[in-house]
């Protein structure tokens, strides 16, 4: 039952209602009130229509407005800002372009509030033209009114208009306020206009713009951006209230210029984190090679039962596999499947390269076949897995089913069907591959191609191609490419070419010990032992560091045995797929 004395008391319904109306966690109540309330007036409408436009449900400011419209009340100079508010957030431009011709016919254009809540309606819709028409013919404009115009660009990302109409702004002699410089700062951020930037930073201590969290904020991230860490903590420091996107944005700027102790002192020191606290963490130890850290912090991560996301799982999948952490990766595989996360397709690129670097090809196979979406990466990387594990038949397989499906050959996947061809020993298969890069793809061969090609012609003997190859090449060979060529002649006996290859390798890699030691066992191997002694004293002159004596085992890890058994064994499972 309702209250008697509120039937007699309109004020006391109105501040009731308007107590319940304004608050979205009781709308529903102020709603039930309204109802009960016998031939509301105007003030009443307007004043539910307000709640429903900020509540989670602003298509009922709409629904409301239609009832009373047809009751016969049209609403005043305030009834409409709500309506374009609630209008902007269902988003439902029909219904906003129906209420501008209302709002034109009854006059109320003029009003300041009613054209700033039209141009910030148009804007959130994305009609910006629109909203430039409104805010172009308004008599007068303050600061809401630009901001609103300017925020619409932002959020359409047309940044160069942001910055256009800030500087009309300045030009109208209206001061920004902290909404503003966010928007522009933001603007010369994602534009890459540094001194742009750096005026705007001006501009807010000339003008004694309030430095709240959102603008703190986006100068943080804008000096992280260029790596100007210094700069960025200085804000930092002097900011009154942070919030954890002031800790997370920071951890990143340290992340990105590799200062992972400073990013870690901060870390450390929240009271607060969430889940991209530890991802910024993760993915800066990762990007840093860091990936034992990495790995290590992401299993703290689970037993602080922080969930991850999409992000944190990458890039612990990416730090797996660069150790060869497949315990940690597989475990990381079973979380993704029992707790739902988001497997996204930089997800399975993840997982599909983690079991590939740790052998395991075939779970590699099982997560690309359940993708369910692939880009080129997922295919470069099987290609790729199965080359490097051995699997060369497959490889080109998967290649050719690549095609098949319209997918564009990339760098890596010429790497993968090379490094295939010189495992299988298809020379000419190979080399038709090399030569389709540009004649087919327009791919211009890298050096890491140039690189295969070499290893290609060297593995099955034709080692005066493969110098003639590298003479013809119209890049400057590098070290890598020579070793190869090195490697090769050693193995075939072929002195005159490991000479000569030695000759580059000391001239563009003086310092590696790994050269000299190449270059003598292949005079060794020809019994040249006066060379081999010649080659020591080189490299005791050049006073290059001896690499330790080496093990069979040591080289090849203790469990290359069981290594190769299990290769084995895959390759056996894969023939069969």
């Amino acid at each position: 039952m309702m209250n008697p004395n509120l039937r007699t008391d309109p004020s006391t319904i109105y501040n009731l209602l308007k107590s319940y109306a304004l608050s979205p966690s009781t709308i529903l109540k102020a709603h039930h009130l309204f109802q009960q309330i016998h031939r509301p007036t105007l003030s009443f409408w307007n004043l539910m229509i307000r709640g429903w436009s900020l509540s989670d449900q602003p298509i009922e400011a709409i629904s409301l407005y239609n009832l009373m419209y047809r009751q016969g009340l049209l609403g005043d100079n305030l009834t409409y800002p709500f309506l374009f508010k609630a209008c902007a957030r269902v988003p439902h431009v029909p219904c906003g372009t129906t209420l501008h011709g209302r709002v034109l016919k009854l006059g109320f254009e003029p009003y300041l509030f009613v054209s700033n809540a039209l141009i910030h309606m148009y804007g959130s819709c994305g009609h910006l033209d629109f909203a430039r028409k409104v805010f172009d013919e308004m008599p007068e404009r303050d600061l809401v009114s630009w901001n609103s115009l300017i925020c619409g660009y932002g959020q359409c990302k047309r940044f160069r208009e942001v910055l256009g109409v800030f500087e009309a702004m300045r030009v109208a002699d209206v001061k920004g306020d902290a909404v503003t410089m966010v928007k522009v700062v933001l603007a010369c951020s994602v534009l890459g206009e540094w001194s742009v930037a750096d005026a705007m930073v001006d501009y807010i201590e000339e003008n004694k713009v309030e430095m709240d969290v959102y603008l703190g904020n986006t100068l943080i991230d804008m000096y992280g951006r260029r790596g100007l860490v210094h700069l960025a903590r200085g804000v930092f420091d002097r900011m009154e209230r942070r919030n954890l996107v002031s800790w997370n944005t920071m951890i990143m700027g340290y992340g990105k210029v590799g200062n992972l102790v400073a990013a870690r002192e901060l870390f450390d020191s929240m009271l607060q984190r969430d889940v991209i606290s530890w991802t910024s963490m993760i993915t800066g130890y990762s990007q840093a090679s860091q990936f034992t850290e990495a790995v290590r912090l992401f299993k703290e991560m689970m037993e602080a039962k922080v969930k991850p996301d999409e992000i944190t799982v990458a890039s612990v999948l990416s730090a797996c596999a660069h150790i060869g952490s497949l315990d940690v990766g597989e475990a990381v595989h079973d979380y993704i499947r029992k707790y739902d996360v988001k497997a996204d397709v930089y997800v399975g690129n993840a997982l599909i390269d983690m079991y590939c670097k740790c052998g395991v090809v075939g779970k590699a196979l099982e997560v690309f076949k359940e993708m369910r979406k692939k880009d080129s990466v997922s295919w470069t990387s099987i290609i790729s897995g199965f080359a490097v594990n051995g699997f060369a038949d497959s490889a080109l397989d998967y290649f050719s089913r690549m095609l098949r499906e319209g997918v564009c050959p990339s760098h890596g996947a010429f790497v993968g069907v090379l490094l295939a061809c010189a495992h299988a020993g298809l020379v000419d298969k190979g080399l038709e591959y090399f030569e389709s890069m540009g004649k087919i793809y327009g791919l211009k061969p890298e050096m890491k191609h140039y690189g295969c090609v070499v290893d290609l012609l060297s593995r099955s003997g034709n080692l005066q191609r493969a110098y003639e190859f590298i003479k013809e090449m119209p890049v400057t060979p590098d070290v890598v490419v020579w070793r190869i060529l090195l490697s090769a002649s050693q193995v075939h006996g072929n002195v005159h070419l490991a000479e000569i290859a030695t000759k580059k390798l000391l001239e563009l890699d003086p310092s590696n010990s790994g050269n000299y030691v190449l270059s003598s066992n292949t005079y060794a191997g020809s019994n040249r032992w006066e060379d081999v002694v010649k080659m020591r004293g080189l490299m005791d002159k050049s006073n290059v560091q001896k690499p330790s004596g080496s093990s069979f085992i040591e080289i090849n890890g203790p469990n290359s045995s069981q290594d190769s058994s299990m290769k084995h064994q895959q390759k056996s499972e894969l023939t069969v797929l």
